[in-house]
């Protein structure tokens, strides 16, 4: 079916830098994201990762075009080579990431040393629910600019039925917005507290 969908894919005159950056961030946020969703078994979530795989697969037919039309001696050749590599190393991660969210897809029970292995990692995931008394409502994520202030990052927002993956700066949080989180253990109960309205300043 993948094969089939890639057939259909267009040529479109997109610089291979471009692709190649956009698909080693995707593959980064979808292991955070594979990791989140079957800590908190979250199906949708799951959903979303399945998703962004084939938002990679599509980028990949995408760079494997332009690269091909780029080629025009040996010294071309020679550094495409090179990018195909790193792109076909992307994919593989994007592969990974949505192997783990099919755990959760399948409803298949999560191995012990996975749960042990994601908790002690020096960066964790983890997550929050905006409340209502939050110094956090209403606020941009540019105005709390929280990997700077306290050291973690909002990766993922679930707003109603909605996950939006990789919030931009302009995303304006709202009373009952879900959020997963990136950082230091610390960090992350910082920032629960200030989604609760526990702690009333972010700094």
């Amino acid at each position: 079916m993948l094969e089939d969908e890639l057939r259909e894919i267009e040529y479109q005159p997109i610089p291979v830098r471009n692709l190649i950056i956009e698909m080693k961030n995707l593959s980064e946020l979808m292991i955070d994201l594979a990791y989140s969703c079957v800590l908190f078994n979250d199906g949708d979530l799951a959903e979303e990762v399945m998703g962004l795989e084939k938002r990679v697969d599509y980028l990949s037919y995408l760079l494997l075009m332009n690269a091909s039309l780029a080629v025009r001696d040996k010294d071309d050749a020679e550094q495409i080579a090179g990018i195909m590599k790193a792109a076909s190393s992307a994919n593989k991660i994007s592969d990974a990431a949505a192997d783990i969210a099919g755990l959760v897809v399948r409803n298949i029970g999560i191995p012990k040393i996975l749960q042990q292995a994601i908790n002690q990692a020096e960066e964790i995931v983890g997550r929050a629910v905006i409340r209502s008394k939050s110094i956090l409502v209403a606020k941009t994520l540019a105005e709390i600019n929280l990997e700077e202030e306290i050291g973690c990052d909002i990766i993922a927002i679930k707003r109603k039925v909605k996950w939006t993956i990789n919030p931009p700066d302009s995303w304006q949080l709202q009373k009952g917005d879900r959020v997963i989180v990136r950082g230091a253990s610390e960090s992350i109960e910082k920032l629960q507290r200030l989604a609760t309205g526990e702690l009333e300043e972010i700094a």
